[in-house]
């Protein structure tokens, strides 16, 4: 039983040993002094920062959040596709009750003016 989980135990090991030494040899020879003002100023695409500290919008943070949701659903529909024919007619119901969830999930953004990019 322990030789079938000894290369797996044994990839931990090593994986946690490179990752010690790494951090070791970056703690022990690394810079210790602080960073000057200069390096703590915002910078912003070469020039000189305007805003300091700006919140950003929620609409940015929705729009990533919409963009990584059918995204993942995107990745949900490649398996299918690929084993359609295995499935059968169970395998297409069951994918055309997610497609219409995530068609409703679509129409309900867009009625809220989710998509929208206004600044």
């Amino acid at each position: 039983m322990i030789a079938i989980y000894a290369p797996m135990f044994l990839m931990l090991v090593v994986a946690a040993t490179i990752a010690s030494v790494f951090w070791t040899v970056a703690t022990i020879l690394g810079r210790h002094k602080d960073p000057s003002g200069a390096k703590n100023e915002p910078f912003e695409c070469g020039s000189e920062s305007t805003g300091g500290n700006m919140r950003l919008s929620v609409k940015f943070y929705l729009t990533a959040i919409l963009f990584v949701v059918f995204d993942i659903e995107a990745v949900f529909v490649y398996p299918w596709a690929i084993h359609f024919r295995d499935l059968g007619w169970f395998g297409l119901w069951e994918m055309l009750s997610f497609l219409s969830v995530v068609t409703v999930a679509l129409v309900y953004v867009w009625k809220k003016g989710a998509l929208e990019w206004e600044t």
